[in-house]
């Protein structure tokens, strides 16, 4: 296979098996269509458009519900600034200034804290457990619980697998060279960094290169090797970490003013919420063909692809542990999904090393 040296956008929007079905759906329901209210929404998103699996999925979702409404639902993405801040989204929504916002809802972490578990956390489920959980589990009532105070409904709308554990100067030997270390960092992940010695701060993914290149800070993580190629960090840093023990799975979420959510009529809630669970399949996928070879593009340019011993990633796990306890102490809804994430895992967990062949068959020729 070539490797791909850009994302094109006739590749990334094609998934003609979804797209399809769910505009043979959107045929079925035409003659309901045409009666249908009509709803115009202004929706302020969080990552750039072009992000794959971050943001993509918008562009999907706008798509797919101009298709199968056939015209009335109209949803109309603004780029990050556009209208508003990335990190104003949910006040945003919740106040009703715009009906609507897509984002990564663990950067609203600081005033609900339960919310990286929902979105990455540290250690947690594989995408498809994490699915699992979601649709079939607790996950989707929990998620309305805790935006219910805040007047959102809440929509999966986007899922990728795991980041990569950063950029860094140089290779990581040892947790000792964290200590001290200026780094961007997020989610619960930004806590352990902070467990380590390590200052961390918190900055958009349009400010990442500018702060490596002049040294504001020492190593960054923003996202998968897909994301991370547009944002071009190859290009002033060689050693790229991985696995995303910080975050296994990236979530992205449509949120909707409660208010505006309960107005509209049974059959344009369907059809949001169907539009975003194609959305969800659609950057799934998507970001798994393009992760692999972007990861491949940077280990041809010379880029030192690590891969963080077991012994550090223990020691990781341990003190990501001690992190997720005390967080638990602190908060009586974080503790409640962590006991259900931890359960289902234990589940889901032994079926999955059982049933799946081990990951060395999956790729004899990279160990």
């Amino acid at each position: 296979m070539q490797v791909s040296t850009g994302l094109k956008v006739s590749a990334r929007f094609k998934l003609a098996g979804t797209t399809a079905a769910v505009i043979v759906a959107g045929a079925a329901l035409a003659g309901t269509a045409n009666a249908q209210e009509s709803v115009r929404w202004q929706v302020p998103i969080a990552f750039p458009s072009h992000l794959v699996g971050l943001s993509t999925p918008v562009v999907h979702l706008s798509e797919t519900l101009e298709a199968i409404s056939g015209g009335n639902i109209n949803l109309r993405y603004y780029e990050p600034g556009e209208l508003i801040p990335p990190f104003e989204i949910l006040d945003a929504v919740s106040e009703g200034r715009y009906p609507a916002g897509y984002t990564w809802i663990g950067y609203d972490q600081g005033s609900i804290p339960v919310l990286p578990l929902l979105s990455g956390p540290p250690f947690g489920m594989e995408p498809p457990a994490f699915m699992a959980w979601h649709y079939f589990g607790d996950g989707d009532t929990l998620l309305q619980e805790v935006y219910e105070p805040y007047g959102v409904k809440a929509l999966l709308c986007g899922v990728i697998g795991p980041e990569a554990a950063g950029w860094f100067a140089e290779p990581l030997e040892s947790l000792d060279q964290i200590d001290g270390l200026r780094i961007r960092f997020a989610g619960i992940g930004g806590r352990v960094m902070e467990e380590l010695g390590a200052s961390v701060t918190m900055l958009p993914g349009g400010e990442l290169y500018q702060a490596m290149e002049r040294g504001t800070i020492d190593a960054t993580e923003f996202s998968a090797p897909a994301v991370d190629r547009i944002l071009g960090m190859q290009e002033i840093v060689q050693n790229y970490v991985m696995p995303g023990w910080h975050q296994t799975y990236t979530t992205s979420h449509l949120l909707v003013n409660q208010e505006m959510w309960n107005d509209l009529s049974d059959l344009s809630r369907a059809q949001i919420e169907t539009g975003c669970r194609s959305a969800t399949l659609f950057g799934f996928s998507e970001s798994e063909w393009e992760n692999p070879q972007a990861l491949a593009g940077f280990e041809a340019e010379g880029v030192n692809a690590q891969t963080l011993s077991p012994e550090i990633l223990a020691e990781l796990e341990t003190v990501t542990m001690r992190v997720l306890d005390q967080m638990a102490g602190e908060d009586e809804l974080f503790n409640r999904v962590l006991e259900s994430q931890r359960e289902w895992m234990g589940v889901h967990g032994n079926w999955h090393s059982k049933g799946y062949l081990p990951r060395s068959y999956y790729a004899p020729s990279s160990n």
